[in-house]
């Protein structure tokens, strides 16, 4: 049971935030927050603590920042081929529209991927030396193995967590199911990046004979991530609404639709409200539709034409592309190619 406490032309991947769902109010104009002075009192739509927060750990915001870039980078890679792509619009505070306005699968995995990419931005900075505040984790889990020791920096993924945690969740702090869905999902991004850390090793030796291993604990690449969650996307659990009477007043929870599932784990995302089937354009749900989407005319999955364009039929057009072809590698050192101009179908929805 979860509980409640107190690629078209309408994407771009430019640092946002959306008023509801994302909870980091960060806006288009704070992409350049790396170069920039930070202040603070000027980031629209900041609650106190997450206005404490900036206030404190001001060095590590152009990181907060950059964790939202990837993790909507990341949205876009991963949703490229379905009916809904993880679009985003210009001009508005609520960079996804109304789309994430409901407590849907797709609401669930954009909480989870940018709450992961600020731990993952965080974390990373620290270890690189970014920040003076933070650095690496000294705190070794276990002893060296056979014929390595520990050394190099690992990086400190509970301070990263930390920092996701105390400013996405600063929103979360209301005795309803949306904040009790946004909270669980929220964690479970963050510990995507835990479960993902593995060792990352130096040779030592002669001639590279590795006679000596160095090693220490990484993050994946954040690809991993995004395809991690993305298969907790698929198995996302539907979830009911429950409201119960306690000293504090009325408290809604969540608990799992259907019993004869495995309830979800901290781990899986959750969600209580059905998505739209994003086919047509509709400014209520904030769906662009698919038409004029490329589509795969051989896949049979949701990329393809017949799913992808909902039954409504595809254009096919020519497309002339320039590329380097018949190249050859001189002794030496290089590589000399010819440019060559080939003909691709580009099947487009109806």
């Amino acid at each position: 049971m979860v509980a409640s406490d107190t690629g078209n032309k309408h994407t771009q991947s430019n640092i946002c935030r959306h008023k509801i769902t994302m909870s980091l109010a960060v806006g288009h104009q704070y992409s350049s927050l790396g170069t920039q002075p930070i202040l603070c009192g000027s980031i629209p739509g900041l609650v106190p603590k997450q206005l404490r927060f900036c206030r404190n750990y001001v060095e590590i915001m152009p990181s907060v920042a950059e964790g939202v870039k990837i993790g909507i980078q990341e949205c876009q890679h991963q949703f490229r081929g379905r009916r809904w792509n993880c679009t985003t619009v210009n001009d508005n505070l609520a960079i996804f529209g109304p789309v994430l306005d409901k407590a849907t699968r797709e609401s669930a995995f954009v909480h989870a991927i940018a709450s992961a990419g600020v731990a993952f931005a965080v974390t990373r900075a620290c270890a690189e030396g970014s920040a003076t505040i933070c650095g690496c984790d000294t705190r070794h889990k276990g002893p060296p193995g056979e014929g390595w020791k520990w050394g190099g920096c690992s990086e400190d993924v509970e301070f990263g967590s930390m920092v996701s945690r105390e400013f996405a969740d600063a929103r979360e702090n209301r005795p309803d199911a949306r904040s009790a869905m946004n909270r669980h999902n929220n964690e479970a991004g963050r510990m995507s990046l835990n479960d993902n850390m593995f060792l990352k090793c130096k040779c030592h030796g002669l001639s590279g004979s590795c006679e000596v291993k160095t090693c220490w604990w990484s993050q994946p690449d954040f690809r991993v991530i995004g395809d991690y969650m993305k298969d907790k996307y698929d198995s996302a659990s539907e979830m009911v609404v429950e409201k119960h009477k306690e000293s504090r007043g009325w408290v809604e929870t969540l608990r799992p639709k259907y019993n004869y599932f495995k309830p979800p784990t901290e781990r899986d995302l959750v969600y209580y409200e059905s998505s739209p089937n994003f086919c047509d354009p509709n400014p209520e749900t904030g769906s662009f539709g698919t038409r004029d989407r490329i589509c795969n005319l051989t896949s049979h999955g949701i990329d393809g034409c017949d799913l992808l364009c909902c039954g409504r039929g595809h254009n096919t057009r020519t497309e002339k592309r320039k590329e380097k072809c018949h190249c050859i590698f001189h002794w030496c050192c290089y590589v000399s190619c010819q440019e060559c101009v080939r003909v691709y179908d580009v099947h487009t929805c109806k």
